[in-house]
């Protein structure tokens, strides 16, 4: 006996944003991949016994792909300080690490996760991958996120930021915390897998850095780090070698495809270029580098130079609508010229970008024989939506109140508005009982 498969018949169907939308299409899923693409009447005649869902005034996308996340920074918003950080090694030293990053233990952390889990699919992500660091939460804490992950049925890559600023015994720690994600996530069917990740240049030295790319391509996973996400990283490089530090990792011979670099911000052509040239890969965070005070990072310029970009919420606001929304205007206004990342651009960004960046395969686009990561916006607008308005009119006017509905792997995950099997008021209390706890320590 056939398997049932599922169709769905939105108006508008967007394979890639790189295309242009496409009407009277619908979708078959099968399993956990789209089957089959083409017409209504087509899908109705060969498939009669599946399931149907009409949704006849709405978009079927690809689903977001949050390239770079810190979903444990949710416990932060709002925090008592005492002062606000004078520039980007103050918000670090006198904020970030010892009132955060410092005090961060697996309730907390679990807590954070399961709430941003419902909150990135009520948004429509369906990949993402997490960046934690909390030294005296090792060893153990990935292991026991990864269970709060999975059972959400969300694409995940989680990683523990191995540094050497507390101590080398701990920097080791965050190293086998990485590799016993890998493993965990190489052993079993589950969609939550894991990377390698040290911090930066600044706290990390050069045989930790080296040997975090020996066990990365020992386990053939991608190496994550920060870069340049202020003036400090380059100039304290500069100061200490002569080179900045995408040409230090280019001269320590570490620089190439395996290289997953996140924020870029302060970085020169040269740089761009050896990004280019050595197939890195860059994950670009618009949001969080304003508030920080980094600058704007160079977009435009990577693009232009080849690099693969993904985009990321940096764990600062989780609707990605606003995120992309900041890659399309911040760039526009920092190069005085509105034809700069164009509508269709940010949205490759925030899917098959994010997908290629993170090392997925079919994940990203709406093709046949790829995953069935995908989702169902309902514009609710004023003026018409067309082919030639689509991508402009959905990221400049939507947001995550708009997905009506999201699947990640061919499971429903969320439905006419509302994320299935959750208590969000059960999970915003936990949150908040884990991020006073928190405050207490800072006070």
């Amino acid at each position: 006996m056939e398997t049932k498969g599922t169709l769905i018949f939105p108006k508008w169907l967007v394979s890639t944003p790189l295309e242009a939308p496409k009407q009277g299409f619908g979708i078959r899923v099968l399993g956990d991949k789209i089957a089959s693409i083409a017409t209504k009447e087509e899908l109705l005649m060969n498939f009669p016994g599946d399931i149907v869902f009409e949704k006849p005034n709405q978009v079927l996308m690809p689903g977001f792909v949050d390239a770079h996340t810190h979903l444990y920074g949710v416990l932060a918003h709002g925090i008592p300080l005492t002062k606000s950080p004078s520039g980007f090694m103050p918000f670090l030293e006198d904020f970030w690490w010892p009132l955060v990053e410092n005090q961060l233990d697996s309730a907390m952390i679990n807590a954070a996760t399961d709430w941003n889990c419902s909150q990135m699919l009520r948004s429509g992500i369906t990949s993402f991958y997490d960046c934690t660091e909390a030294p005296f939460a090792l060893p153990g804490v990935l292991l026991k996120q990864s269970e709060v992950v999975e059972k959400w049925g969300i694409r995940g890559i989680l990683s523990f930021e191995a540094t050497e600023r507390v101590s080398k015994e701990n920097g080791d720690l965050g190293l086998a915390e990485n590799i016993a994600m890998v493993h965990r996530g190489k052993s079993n069917s589950s969609l939550v897998n894991g990377l390698m990740c040290f911090h930066t240049t600044f706290t990390c030295s050069e045989s930790f850095i080296k040997r975090t790319f020996e066990l990365a391509n020992e386990n053939n996973v991608l190496t994550h780090m920060h870069c340049s996400e202020g003036h400090y990283e380059p100039q304290a490089m500069l100061e200490r070698n002569g080179l900045r530090p995408i040409e230090y990792y280019d001269q320590i011979g570490v620089l190439g495809p395996g290289m997953l670099v996140s924020q870029c911000v302060q970085i020169n052509q040269n740089e761009i270029n050896l990004l280019a040239s050595r197939r890195a890969k860059v994950t670009h965070m618009p949001l969080s580098n304003c508030e920080v005070g980094g600058g704007i990072a160079p977009l435009p310029e990577l693009m232009e130079a080849g690099v693969t970009v993904g985009l990321g919420s940096d764990g600062y606001i989780t609707d990605f609508f606003e995120v992309m929304r900041g890659a399309f205007l911040i760039h526009k206004a920092s190069h005085c010229d509105p034809r700069v990342m164009p509508a269709d651009l940010v949205w490759h960004l925030a899917t098959k970008g994010g997908a290629d960046a993170l090392g997925y395969e079919k994940v990203g686009c709406i093709q046949e024989g790829w995953q069935a990561d995908l989702m169902l916006v309902n514009p609710k607008l004023p003026t018409s939506i067309a082919e030639h308005n689509l991508y402009d009119q959905l990221l400049l006017f939507c947001n995550a109140n708009d997905v009506d509905t999201v699947m990640v792997a061919g499971k429903v995950r969320k439905m006419d508005g509302q994320v299935l099997n959750t208590s969000l008021d059960k999970l915003r209390e936990n949150v908040q009982i884990e991020a006073d706890r928190l405050w207490k320590k800072t006070a």
